[in-house]
């Protein structure tokens, strides 16, 4: 099953829906994915819904879980990425945070801030959860996974590496595409392939099971810090070809175009757009 959130009257509301084929069908009494998610009995009304319906084409999407209470981010989660950025593969997940500010709609612009000219692409597998847990087993954790989605972890590469401390750089204001659509998990499996381009340029393209930490691992791992809750967001990492590890190096500039893919879950695409 496909779920979307989906802007009406022009940005003015939002609302949960389905996707069947190319038909989005309304789920009643639910503005987003992320509240849906809050009902323990969301999968089955979903299923169920016959609401008022859109088609797929023109859809004007928002971020699938437009406000997460959460968004977790893993660091340094895929061995070609490690090795390209010079690092050692980690004994633990680092783990750094976004802020649902961040976030923006599949097709949106992605906003190019005027302090960065430094502005580097991440794809990757985003984990959503749909069932609270604290201190969840490893073998229990995909109980909790409601489903995946595609992100991208844009990051002002300046303003990051300006400390120690990475999120500076990771939760720019409208800099992280996410969706288009929470799959949930009885339809995709960790494996097939994500790729970023930049105009049609492939600068990533790596299996998503190559991943040091799997989701379910990652579930256990924070879970133990702090309790997930539905809708809260995992950013699961990103593989080899950012800007960054390039010789020369190479950034995100105003008119491209930033294309992310997941096969399965979906593709975002994204026009870079120079922030007023």
């Amino acid at each position: 099953m496909k779920l979307l959130t989906l802007r009406l009257d022009n940005g003015k509301s939002t609302a949960a829906v389905r996707q069947d084929g190319d038909t989005l069908t309304e789920i009643p009494g639910f503005a987003d994915v992320g509240a849906l998610l809050k009902d323990p009995a969301w999968e089955a009304t979903a299923k169920a819904a016959n609401g008022a319906t859109h088609p797929v084409a023109g859809a004007d999407l928002a971020a699938v879980v437009p406000s997460p209470g959460k968004i977790i981010c893993v660091g340094h989660n895929y061995r070609n990425h490690i090795k390209e950025m010079g690092r050692e593969v980690p004994e633990h997940p680092t783990l750094f945070a976004k802020y649902a500010e961040s976030l923006i709609g599949p097709n949106d612009d992605l906003a190019l801030p005027q302090e960065s000219d430094t502005v580097d692409w991440e794809a990757e597998l985003a984990v959503v959860i749909g069932k609270a847990g604290r201190r969840i087993p490893e073998s229990e954790a995909a109980g909790h996974i409601a489903g995946y989605s595609v992100l991208n972890d844009i990051s002002m590469r300046d303003y990051q590496f300006r400390t120690i401390q990475w999120l500076q750089g990771k939760t720019w204001e409208k800099s992280t595409p996410f969706g288009p659509a929470l799959v949930t998990k009885d339809e995709f499996t960790a494996g097939p392939l994500m790729t970023s381009a930049v105009d049609g340029e492939i600068q990533q393209s790596t299996p998503t099971s190559d991943l040091v930490f799997t989701p379910e691992f990652l579930v256990s791992y924070i879970s133990t810090i702090i309790t997930l809750n539905p809708g809260d967001v995992i950013a699961t990492g990103t593989p080899g070809g950012v800007g960054h590890a390039q010789d020369p190096k190479r950034y995100l500039q105003e008119g491209q175009v930033l294309v992310t893919t997941i096969e399965g879950l979906g593709q975002l695409t994204n026009r870079v757009v120079k922030e007023a």
